[in-house]
């Protein structure tokens, strides 16, 4: 049986916007792991291919194992084709049995099963093509399967997530360094240090309400207190960080300040005081001295996100933070609103005050006014040094990619541009 995750353009996935611009939903990250790393153990695939929005195809093939976008791998086996969004823990299909489709009460396809002489049947020379033959060839059934809807529930249900997650490992135990005098809370069956990991003296790890995942050669500086649940991610380091419960950090992330209940993706930078709440940050992001969000409105009631720049959308719950897409970069005293949307490629400085609640991507946002500031070429050689930094390389496929994300969110920021300019010259 080949499995075969998906994500098509559309609706669904513009709501991960701006984390799923430059990578496939299942790429993202909820416990100590990704979407699609926890459908792969679920259905206990061992041979996985994928198919992605063709802009970012080229990239994605250099930071995966797994096929992406060939037609080929439609072919010659049993297919389980399963839309990235679905939840792995409530995916209960067996991967083999009689071919069916499982549709929504709309008409979406959450799943596909088809055995390979029925396979044989029907034009599979794309996802798509193959996706409409099944629909109209194949059994259907009402599926109801609970699928990730917004970026968010993946922030909200991290804390719950990072303790099955550390459950479902079985690992524990003291496998690096930790350094005299040490604190360890709670039980040590709920501590792991991987190998090459190293714990600085003064280090509190707080185990006495959640699991604590430090993985391999991460380092852990003096003065730092982490609470459980939580994961540190491989070769990440913590300056003297106040980790409340429910993080996800890394890898290779250098993370101070105080941080909680959030997801830092990877390669990304939060090294001075500041408080991030209830947020998600992409990769290749660095958030400036006492860079901070606000995760709970003066009010209390619930959060409400503009993943448009038009209409926001309630989440439902009072506590959300920011969502920061990739390559983002803040001033010193940046301060975001509940429920910030700050796009992609973004160059961010400080106001003195809370800025807008949503922010476009490739957005120079200077003297309070979206800007188009000095464009897309000298956001990308900043792009290019912040990776060389981590001995990683921006390709003509990264470039490629980002140049089709900046046409895609062109409309969103040239209106905002405009109404940027019109502010200007109100104050001349």
């Amino acid at each position: 049986m080949r499995l075969i995750l998906f994500d098509l353009p559309g609706q669904e996935r513009r709501n991960f916007y701006p984390l799923s611009l430059s990578r496939p939903i299942w790429e993202l990250r909820c416990g100590m792991s990704t979407l699609g790393e926890k459908l792969i153990a679920k259905t206990a695939a061992a041979d996985v291919a994928c198919f992605v929005p063709d802009y970012m195809a080229q990239a994605y093939r250099a930071k995966t194992d797994h096929k992406v976008n060939d037609p080929a791998m439609l072919t010659g086996d049993d297919l389980l084709l399963l839309d990235g969004r679905v939840k792995a823990a409530s995916f209960n299909l067996e991967p083999k049995g009689p071919s069916e489709v499982g549709l929504t009460d709309d008409g979406q396809c959450l799943y596909a099963r088809i055995s390979k002489d029925d396979l044989a049947k029907l034009k599979a020379d794309s996802i798509e093509s193959l996706l409409t033959a099944a629909q109209q060839n194949l059994a259907t059934v009402k599926c109801d399967l609970p699928t990730w809807n917004y970026t968010w529930e993946l922030v909200l249900a991290n804390p719950e997530q990072i303790t099955e997650d550390f459950q479902a490992l079985g690992r524990n135990g003291i496998e690096g360094t930790i350094e005299e005098p040490k604190a360890i809370r709670g039980s040590a069956k709920d501590v792991y240090v991987g190998s090459g990991a190293l714990i600085h003296p003064m280090v509190v790890i707080d185990a006495a309400n959640g699991p604590v995942f430090i993985d391999q050669d991460a380092e852990i500086h003096p003065f730092t207190r982490i609470e459980g649940p939580a994961y540190i991610g491989k070769k990440s380091i913590l300056f003297g960080a106040k980790c409340r419960e429910g993080n996800s950090i890394g890898p290779v992330c250098r993370v101070g300040g105080e941080v909680e209940e959030s997801i830092i993706h990877g390669h990304s930078n939060k090294y001075h005081d500041g408080f991030l709440g209830h947020a998600y940050v992409g990769e290749w992001v660095n958030l400036g001295a006492f860079t901070t969000n606000s995760d709970l409105k003066n009010d209390y009631t619930s959060v409400s996100v503009t993943l448009d720049g038009r209409r926001p959308i309630d989440t439902g719950s009072t506590k959300v933070g920011s969502l920061i897409g990739d390559h983002t970069k803040t001033s010193i005293g940046v301060s975001f609103n509940t429920g910030a949307y700050v796009g992609a490629m973004g160059l961010i400085m400080a106001t003195g005050k809370p800025l807008p609640k949503f922010i476009p991507s490739f957005s120079w946002f200077l003297e309070g006014v979206t800007t188009k500031g000095f464009g897309k070429a000298k956001l990308y050689e900043t792009a290019k040094v912040a990776m060389s930094r981590r001995q990683c390389q921006w390709t003509p496929a990264e470039e490629e990619m980002w140049d089709a994300i900046f046409a895609i969110t062109a409309p969103v920021r040239d209106e905002a541009i405009r109404r940027g300019r019109r502010q200007m010259l109100s104050k001349r």
